[in-house]
């Protein structure tokens, strides 16, 4: 992080909402980023960020070490991303539904990779955004996560595996 930014962390930590509101349009994109490769949907992005935001809002002061403020924001937004998602798994608009049958989306790699991603155990699906979307390191995946770097390192390996077997059967029954 940069040192301008480190200063706007402090002064947010220290109750200045007006930084940590420039720190959050700062970041904006990657916390839509984020929330976009759970729910894949924009209006549900938009909802998970304006959550990430209230959040932040509400436990900045929780913050013990200002240059960690993205691994911080990026737990928030991950976490409200789960919850969001795991709201909305069982629900299947039914324009999505028919959509997906009239249009030869499977064609399509990027679509086919998000769909596979989807598909993963949750702890899988969260290291492989982090690791291949954000380069995130492995250092970094575990502190976001809260796992040990070898868990991560083992999530990394089987999910990959995972995502393999089932763009093979995408291939094989698609």
């Amino acid at each position: 992080m940069k040192d301008r930014d480190i200063v706007l962390v402090k002064k947010a930590i220290k109750g200045n909402s007006k930084a940590l509101e420039l720190l959050l349009q700062k970041h904006y994109e990657q916390l839509y980023r984020n929330a976009y490769l759970y729910v894949q949907n924009k209006e549900d992005s938009l909802d998970i960020v304006q959550e990430t935001a209230y959040q932040a809002f509400r436990s900045i002061k929780s913050l013990k070490k200002p240059e960690y403020f993205m691994t911080w924001l990026t737990k928030i937004v991950i976490h409200c991303a789960m919850n969001h998602y795991r709201q909305r798994k069982d629900v299947i608009p039914l324009t999505d539904e028919i959509l997906s049958k009239q249009t030869s989306r499977s064609t399509e790699p990027a679509y086919e990779l998000m769909d596979a991603i989807k598909e993963l155990k949750e702890s899988f699906r969260t290291t492989l955004i982090l690791f291949y979307y954000h380069d995130y390191s492995i250092k970094m995946i575990s502190e976001v996560m809260e796992l040990p770097e070898g868990t991560v390192k083992t999530n990394l390996s089987r999910g990959k595996q995972a995502l393999r077997k089932c763009l093979k059967e995408e291939m094989i029954h698609g």
